[in-house]
């Protein structure tokens, strides 16, 4: 295996390898090499760590940690070198015992007390609850004790934005994607273009610490003609339903998604939104003749509803058996809502998200929506000053294929 690094990599492990810092940290751009140095900087620093702390590898979660760290190690040193987590979260990495924890939620704090660690690794850096990443510094409290870590940049508020800002003995070092010379131009040229016109472009390209604000899809806000289309296209594959139960203040929302052959689009097909005090049976009803209708020369694979509601979930089960409507309905995934924002304003990047002229509530929704200007995390607004609903809806019909649509690059 041939192993090569960047100008900037090689940078790195001069300033914080051969002359250590207690923190030394890459932040910046997604695949701009910044984590690549690391599956060799790990080796390092485990055999040299000190024998009088712990050797612990934090992530997101413990998932996040096998995919972004560890299985990566295991490809270059293989798995006789790096284990697999085990139940008592311990993994053993070339010839040293060390420990694999999430750092997601508070609870992982309670792991790290009373433990002084000789060595640490933090991936996704960003993503912790700061509980932890705060009881982290008391634990690396041996003489040689240090910590490596990466994160992509979040918005200019973040906790970890300001413990950068520190005086701490921090080495840190910014990527751009065009840091890393090893991409292919295609896949560069096709990244940017998922991220333009968004705040994910300053944060996943340049990487900066940029603020969400504004006009979340501001792609089609800016030209809703771009997307809004009178002609289903031909090559319709399947197509899936989305609901979202609103209160008396907000409504009840169905909307119906087909993606075409290959997942290469997806088009808003059609929608039911109603406001207003409505009986469940009334509820039901909608439903049915919303499902009937959309079945016309469409193939509806399953419906995927807000799982807050599981009376009224029981209830559509009820109203299709009795009508001999053969759609299975399951509870919305309910992903990460950001996730899903940054799902499709990537779509829409690419072209590949259409809607029907038709749905018009979808069509306002996807205009008008803005960012929390008062919340110091990356939230959407949600004060009824637009239709969340129905975006809600959108996102549900969507969810289960989000990974697969975006690996399934448009074929022109």
């Amino acid at each position: 295996m041939i192993i090569d690094f960047s100008k900037k990599q090689k940078t790195i492990w001069r300033e914080s390898v051969e002359a250590p810092h207690r923190w030394n940290i890459s932040y910046g751009a997604t695949r701009s090499g910044k984590t690549y140095l690391d599956y060799f900087k790990l080796p390092y620093r485990i055999r040299n760590a000190s024998d009088d702390g712990l050797i612990l590898i934090l992530g997101n979660t413990k998932g996040t940690l096998e995919r972004n760290i560890l299985d990566p190690l295991r490809k270059i040193w293989t798995p006789a070198l790096v284990s697999n987590i085990s139940s008592n979260n311990k993994v053993r990495l070339f010839g040293r015992e060390c420990y694999a924890l999430g750092a997601d939620k508070i609870n992982q704090v309670s792991k790290l007390q009373g433990s002084g660690l000789s060595y640490c690794y933090g991936d996704e850096i960003a993503t912790w609850h700061e509980d932890v990443f705060t009881m982290l510094k008391s634990r690396l409290d041996k003489p040689t004790s240090c910590f490596d870590g990466t994160s992509n940049p979040d918005n200019p508020n973040h906790w970890l934005k300001k413990f950068l800002e520190s005086d701490a003995d921090i080495y840190q070092m910014k990527f751009i994607l065009d840091d890393n010379p090893f991409n292919d131009p295609d896949f560069v040229r096709n990244l940017k273009n998922e991220y333009r016109g968004t705040v994910y472009y300053d944060r996943f390209i340049l990487g900066d610490w940029k603020a969400a604000e504004g006009t979340i899809y501001r792609l089609f806000a800016d030209n809703p003609e771009l997307f809004i289309i009178d002609k289903e296209p031909e090559n319709m594959w399947f197509s899936t339903i989305g609901v979202d139960w609103g209160g008396n203040a907000s409504g009840d929302a169905f909307i119906h998604t087909g993606f075409t052959k290959g997942l290469q689009e997806v088009i808003i097909l059609d929608e039911h939104y109603k406001t207003g005090v409505k009986s469940p049976d009334e509820i039901y009803k909608d439903y049915v003749d919303f499902v009937r209708k959309c079945t016309e020369g469409h193939r509806i694979v399953e419906c995927r509803a807000d799982s807050a509601e599981q009376t009224l979930i029981q209830g559509l089960k009820v109203a299709s058996m009795k009508e001999r409507i053969p759609i299975e309905i399951k509870n919305a995934i309910k992903s990460e809502i950001n996730d899903r924002i940054r799902f499709i304003c990537s779509l829409m990047a690419q072209g590949r998200f259409k809607i029907m002229r038709r749905c018009s509530n979808t069509v306002n929704a996807l205009q008008s929506a803005v960012w929390d200007s008062k919340s110091v995390e990356d939230k959407r607004l949600d004060n009824l000053s637009y239709n969340m609903d129905v975006l809600d809806a959108m996102e549900y019909s969507t969810e289960k294929y989000m990974k697969d649509i975006q690996n399934a690059r448009l074929i022109k």
